[in-house]
């Protein structure tokens, strides 16, 4: 990956000044002191939305700038380190909309990725369920076929955000023939409709997760993300679009620092403890950096039309590791002796860190696939979406 266009340099300056901005800095800054375990974080992206840092690399027709993925990365690297909370970002233009973008219907993306991109209706993924885990060719939420659409019946869980969104993505079984990787459907399904309940589960995390169940869900045939059957060969393909690993290298990077701050060592007369010290400032910086430019090059691979399913498995596994260790080495090193602001900071990236390496795709998962693609040969990579 190339660093250092010019025309990216200028982008990053532009996003620096919208995001210190006086309403967007205020925003932040109401979000940080709310007191709140999850504040509501949609008129933040609202502002983030009209000043075009949401669907950067959208194309203009469908709400976006028309950039580059890299140019899509610099927002992202940037809104994180201005501390702007990342999940509506991860689910909804990520995730979901790269995914509308990918395979929807041209109708699907006037209706949907305008509103995504200017922040006024927010996303969220509606695919694991109780008992069924990362394995969602076991799913049992059905979708049948009634006049004028389908009528989903299950339950998710697992979600992030879903109190807040208005739309979710979600799989459901339409058909019982086959094998159980057949019959899986795809669908943009109101979260306000008659039959959607949702609740939150407590987490050990500040980010709560959300059950929702469905309960004779009404939608229209126009729901249908792709085709009625391939929800599987879709998920397959799309998950690479999840998979940059920017969202955890920058939480890698962010503890990192925060692990190394008061860098003078409270025993330095002794120079084990400081050779040590040392020595681990040296190891993590090293590896968050690593994961930084796994990430990058992921960006790379979307902008010369290809999406990586090696690179970008490999990115998510190296940075979410990467990430989970850094936050437990800056929370043993600082203890409890650290000031207030650090000390809540760090015991929230502590009790985050465990579900990094399960949430996009367990580390396990991650190295099955790597594992895979290294004994059966380079893959040939995904069609990025289309930008204008």
């Amino acid at each position: 990956m190339d660093f250092g266009h010019a025309d990216e340099s200028h982008f990053r300056e532009r996003v620096q000044a919208e995001l210190r901005s006086v309403p967007v800095v205020a925003e932040l800054a109401r979000l940080r002191t709310s007191g709140e375990r999850e504040p509501d974080e949609r008129d933040l992206y609202r502002l983030l939305g009209e000043r075009g840092l949401l669907g950067v690399d959208w194309p203009r027709r469908y709400g976006g700038q028309g950039r580059t993925a890299a140019h899509a990365a610099v927002a992202v690297e940037e809104m994180m380190r201005a501390g702007v909370p990342d999940t509506l970002f991860v689910n909804g233009i990520q995730t979901v909309g790269k995914l509308v973008l990918l395979v929807g219907t041209e109708e699907q993306k006037q209706r949907v990725l305008p509103e995504l991109a200017v922040g006024r209706r927010f996303a969220s993924v509606l695919y694991t369920e109780p008992e069924v885990g990362s394995d969602l060719s076991a799913l049992t939420t059905r979708a049948v076929a009634v006049d004028g659409g389908y009528r989903i019946d299950g339950v998710k869980i697992f979600n992030l955000k879903s109190g807040i969104t208005d739309f979710g993505l979600c799989v459901a079984r339409t058909s019982l023939e086959g094998s159980r990787y057949e019959g899986l459907t795809l669908f943009l399904v109101d979260l306000h409709a008659p039959g959607v309940h949702v609740e939150s589960l407590d987490t050990m995390a500040d980010e709560q997760f959300h059950r929702v169940e469905l309960d004779g869900v009404r939608v229209p045939a126009t729901a249908v993300v792709g085709e009625v059957g391939d929800g599987w060969a879709i998920l397959a393909e799309a998950l690479p679009l999840e998979r940059t690993g920017f969202d955890f290298a920058l939480r890698a990077e962010r503890w990192f620092e925060a692990g190394c701050r008061d860098l003078a060592m409270r025993d330095g007369a002794d120079p084990g403890p400081a050779a040590d010290w040392l020595a681990d400032v040296g190891r993590h910086g090293a590896a968050t950096r690593a994961a930084a430019l796994l990430a990058w090059r992921c960006a790379g691979s979307a902008d010369r039309g290809r999406l990586d399913e090696l690179r970008t498995s490999t990115a998510k596994w190296y940075a979410s590791e990467q990430a989970a260790a850094a936050a437990r080495w800056a929370l043993t090193r600082h203890g409890m002796d650290a000031p207030d602001e650090l000390a809540e900071s760090l015991d929230s990236a502590y009790r985050e860190a465990p579900g990094l390496t399960l949430a996009g795709g367990t580390s396990e998962m991650m190295l099955q696939t790597i594992s895979g693609f290294l004994f059966a040969g380079e893959p040939a990579g995904l069609a990025a979406p289309e930008v204008d």
